[in-house]
């Protein structure tokens, strides 16, 4: 595919997305849901880890307001069709997925980070569900994730009252892995972005399911899961190779399999 709207660079098993609209604060467009849906789908046979950032001074701003082409827009439709299968190539990634936000992240660009794995926020970065401010419900997934990752609570007031919530407090609600200082992002994410993409993958991928299935079982039914894929695991490459590499007192050197 030829991107328009979104770069993508892979390095040294490392997939760099990024949504490259800065004019807009990188809005969501029709073609830049197309071109993010099959840029991750098509990294994740190739590279080892996905990043998602944004150029500028945004990491996403949403939905384009402008895209509609003038008619009245069918919400249900671009939902289903062009939000959906979106998400889900972020959220079902078989690699680690990170989000580099890198400034503002408001309503469907908002739950565009939390679809992934970690995130990863500038300090001055901030989190906004801004949907009821134009009669909306939260979108793009965000009635699903933010329970899960903010607390019911949380989630309630971000939807009603639409407040902007910090990077800082997003860390400290835990709806984010962690806030860092302006100055240090940059190369701060690169090296947690390089740790993940150099790692035993097949287990993140184990670690990601197990963790993600805990939400419909019963703790007899989770224990089973953790056995079946631990199981996997312990027959891997990557497990011999931690192994010797840890007896050796050495770095290991996964293969992802």
């Amino acid at each position: 595919m030829d991107y328009q709207t979104i770069t993508l660079e892979i390095t040294d098993g490392l997939g760099v997305l990024t949504l490259n609209r800065p004019d807009k604060m990188n809005a969501l467009t029709s073609q830049m849901r197309a071109e993010i849906d099959y840029a991750m789908r098509a990294t994740a046979k190739e590279a080892r880890a996905i990043v998602i950032t944004g150029a500028g001074r945004a990491f996403c701003t949403g939905q384009d307001l402008g895209d509609a082409g003038g008619g009245k827009p069918d919400l249900e439709r671009t939902l289903r069709d062009e939000y959906g299968p979106m998400l889900e190539s972020i959220y079902d990634c078989p690699v680690p997925t990170l989000a580099a936000v890198n400034g503002p992240a408001a309503g469907a660009g908002a739950n565009l980070a939390l679809a992934t794995d970690v995130v990863i926020a500038t300090e001055s970065a901030y989190f906004l569900q801004a949907f009821t401010r134009i009669g909306l419900i939260p979108d793009a997934g965000g009635t699903w994730f933010m329970p899960r990752q903010m607390g019911m609570a949380k989630a309630m007031g971000a939807a009603l009252f639409a407040d902007k919530i910090s990077a800082r407090q997003a860390d400290d609600w835990g709806m984010i892995w962690e806030a860092v200082e302006d100055e240090a992002f940059d190369a701060h994410w690169r090296e947690r972005a390089a740790f993940l993409a150099n790692g035993p993958t097949a287990a993140f991928a184990a670690a990601k399911k197990a963790i993600r299935s805990t939400y419909a079982n019963s703790l007899p039914d989770q224990l089973a899961t953790e056995a079946h894929l631990q199981g996997a695991c312990g027959k891997s490459r990557d497990f011999q190779e931690g192994v010797v590499a840890f007896i050796e007192k050495r770095p290991a050197k996964f293969e992802g399999r």
